[in-house]
């Protein structure tokens, strides 16, 4: 196994939406380090600028070949990439796997906003993080407390610009990718429009939703807290028994009006970044009727869910990162699948019709300490979106990615 400090080969492959790949192979290549890159599309190409790559143009079926291909003749060492569900990055994990190179994924932060992820193999559900709770209670025992992260300035303006360049660089894509297929269900000329008209009533909905927070946090009755995800993320499509999130609303829904207290409302937030597509307030409607819980239900477009938190009864997630603030609120949490934090001592380990009188708040000394193995073991403290952001994920990332081992793998 190479050490810190030798020279290694890094393949890049596809990353996130900004120029963050590009600037981390050009801080390794200052160490050192050779830099090879596979551009999948025109966004990919335009974003990586005039560094030397590869264009893949072929057929999937035919990338497995391909990569062993570039991975033999250049002997690479280690493999780059952001999202380990998507299509042209599963074969790459698996070839690692075999040829015992190291895979370094990358995605968003678990505790967001001031970290990303880095694991190798894997993660979320795919995390090689033990679920354990006597070894996540003995490793945190030689691991600092971790606050917040350097915080750094980021809006979601300039994720937006990020998105948009890129995808209308993938203008080119049928001249010079033409068998490129997106990962995503939906092409990014649809989801703009979904989200230029949701948010053009953005304004609308927020004075509403102040309304409608403000007369729940002075309320007494108690409140549950259900956020949406999105229908398009892999955690929904590939890590839950789920479909899309019409699914969730309905089984909760029904869970809520057979099992939760008579006074108690139900909290249905959007995802922020949800196109409008589904018709959510028209089938929350539908649902009360059907299980006669009429008006017993909210809806909201947006809202501050951390100032929920501080109140909310119980929050109920497929396995969403808000999860993880929920528990860092000590807000009784359950989990409709099996995120990294479904651990015993954390989430309610009982059924959802058990979960409206039943749930427990976290424990919260064991929290703190999973929290603080998590991010010792997993984050890196920086961003994918601004400059900022970028600069100090690069520094971070470049020490985890010469590292022989990564953080989790030398306390295992």
């Amino acid at each position: 196994m190479q050490q810190r400090g030798e020279q290694r080969s890094f393949l890049f492959l596809q990353g996130v939406n900004t120029p963050f790949f590009a600037k981390l192979s050009d801080q390794l290549v200052k160490k050192g380090h050779r830099i090879f890159r596979i551009n999948f599309n025109s966004g990919d190409t335009a974003y990586w600028g005039q560094r030397a790559a590869w264009a893949f143009r072929e057929k999937l079926d035919s990338l497995p070949g391909f990569l062993n291909e570039k991975i033999h003749e250049n002997n690479i060492t280690d493999i780059l990439l952001f999202g380990d569900r998507r299509p042209i990055h599963q074969p790459a994990i698996e070839i690692a796997k075999r040829k015992n190179i190291r895979a370094h994924v990358f995605e968003e932060g678990y505790f967001r906003p001031y970290w990303v992820t880095l694991e190798r193999n894997g993660v979320n559900a795919n995390s090689l993080f033990p679920r354990d709770p006597a070894w996540i209670r003995e490793a945190a025992k030689s691991i600092a407390d971790y606050g917040n992260g350097q915080p750094f300035a980021a809006t979601l303006g300039t994720r937006a610009l990020h998105d948009m360049a890129y995808h209308l660089s993938n203008i080119a894509n049928p001249m010079m990718f033409p068998r490129y297929r997106t990962h995503r269900p939906v092409i990014s000329g649809l989801e703009y429009a979904g989200w230029g008209q949701r948010f053009a009533k953005m304004p609308l909905y927020k004075r509403r939703d102040r309304e409608t927070i403000k007369r729940m946090l002075n309320s007494n009755a108690p409140f549950y807290l259900l956020p949406l995800q999105l229908d398009s993320d892999t955690q929904i499509r590939d890590h839950s028994p789920f479909d899309d999130m019409g699914e969730v609303i309905k089984l909760t829904m029904a869970s809520f009006a057979r099992h939760a207290p008579f006074d108690a409302r139900l909290v249905i937030k959007n995802h922020p970044l949800d196109t409008g597509f589904v018709n959510y307030p028209r089938l929350i409607k539908k649902l009360e009727t059907e299980f006669q819980c009429m008006g017993r239900t909210d809806y909201l477009e947006s809202g501050d869910l951390d100032v929920m938190l501080q109140k909310a009864r119980g929050l109920i997630t497929v396995n969403s990162t808000v999860g993880l603030s929920s528990l860092g609120h000590n807000c009784p949490t359950i989990a409709l699948s099996n995120p990294l934090y479904n651990i015993e001592g954390l989430t309610f380990r009982g059924t959802l019709d058990q979960f409206w009188r039943e749930g427990t708040p976290p424990d919260a000394p064991f929290f703190r300490q999973f929290r603080n193995t998590l991010i010792h073991t997993t984050q890196i403290n920086g961003g994918f979106y601004s400059a900022p952001g970028i600069e100090l994920a690069v520094a971070n990332s470049v020490r985890v990615l010469e590292s022989a081992r990564s953080p989790l793998e030398a306390l295992l």
